[in-house]
């Protein structure tokens, strides 16, 4: 499967055996803290870095699996053009409806009865276009996932138009709740992959994807999905922040030494834990008013970069949750400067 996603030109990464997260890095580029664009394991033949690492070469392609003929195949899809729609099917607690449609509202009128999943919110996306949901669409290649959820892949015809990735609970950028994009940093799993959980099934009888439909792609530029071209802005400071106290600073860089410390294990770190309770003190720093949100983030998304650089998009996911819940509850710890 390596071989033909390559031969569509889609560059492929290893996953590791039998799971759907990118093969570990090498033990020098796990406890050193350096970005993937400055790394030479790439160049020297190695997996490195997740999707950073992705290529289309038979002869690495052929080096890997070799190497390690149980790995998986993950697509990096900003290089491949390809714009996939990941859509869950997880049991949760269905939100407000003002949270359902970012940016749009669903008024009192429309009947949520049964909604339950990504497959629903898609769907009264879809309908509100007067289009039928992606998830139908029997032209385009599509994935069924081991958890019951759908890989909806489609091809971007305008590489001029970049899509960033996303998670369908981000509060900042979402297509609708419990529906992911992923496109510019990010990978898909290919399909025939096998994981512990069960195989990555092709739906149908499509085999390539489609051409990103117009009114989709639309949805994906009103929802932030395409990034501004303007220069960033300064930020601006909240009037009632302050120089952060020593000791506040103390607290957060420990919880970040717990984060970066991670990097040194794959796997049973507790990383999700110690990166949401590091998220969630931030939040609470922040609207203490001892530290500003673009500082405490630049230093959560470094922090996680450095322990998991191959889930760039889960770790935004969960600095983004945490610090929303965390901002509920103003931090002041105790104690002189």
């Amino acid at each position: 499967m390596a071989r033909w996603c390559a031969g569509q030109g889609w560059p492929v990464h290893p996953l590791a055996p039998w799971q759907k997260t990118p093969a570990a890095n090498c033990e020098q580029c796990r406890t050193e803290r350096h970005a993937a664009g400055d790394c030479g394991c790439s160049a020297a033949g190695r997996w490195c870095h997740g999707f950073h690492a992705a290529t289309t070469s038979a002869a690495q392609i052929d080096a890997w699996w070799t190497a390690q003929p149980r790995f998986g195949v993950g697509v990096s899809c900003g290089p491949a053009d390809l714009v996939v729609i990941d859509v869950d099917a997880h049991a949760a607690d269905v939100p407000d409806r003002s949270r359902l449609l970012p940016g749009i509202s669903i008024g009192p009128e429309v009947t949520l009865t049964g909604l339950a999943t990504g497959f629903d919110t898609l769907a009264l996306l879809a309908a509100l276009r007067g289009e039928p949901s992606p998830a139908d669409d029997a032209r385009t290649l599509r994935v069924r996932t081991p958890s019951g959820g759908l890989h909806i892949w489609y091809r971007n015809l305008d590489p001029g138009t970049r899509y960033r990735s996303s998670v369908g609970s981000s509060p900042r950028t979402a297509l609708a709740w419990q529906v992911d994009v992923r496109s510019d940093g990010g990978y898909i799993v290919a399909p025939t992959t096998r994981t512990t959980a069960g195989i990555y099934t092709p739906v149908g009888e499509a085999r390539q994807p489609a051409p990103l439909p117009g009114w989709l792609a639309a949805d994906l530029a009103r929802t932030g999905h395409v990034p501004s071209e303007r220069a960033p802005q300064a930020v601006e400071v909240m009037p009632r922040a302050r120089r952060a106290p020593k000791r506040a600073g103390r607290v957060l860089e420990r919880l970040l030494e717990d984060v970066r410390a991670c990097g040194a294990v794959p796997e049973g770190a507790g990383f999700t834990e110690k990166l949401n309770r590091a998220a969630y003190t931030a939040g609470g720093l922040i609207q203490g008013g001892h530290v500003t949100e673009a500082e405490a983030r630049g230093q959560l998304l470094e922090a996680a970069t450095h322990a998991r650089p191959h889930q760039e998009q889960r770790n935004q996911s969960i600095i983004n949750s945490a610090l929303s819940v965390g901002a509920q509850r103003p931090f002041h710890p105790r104690g002189r400067s």
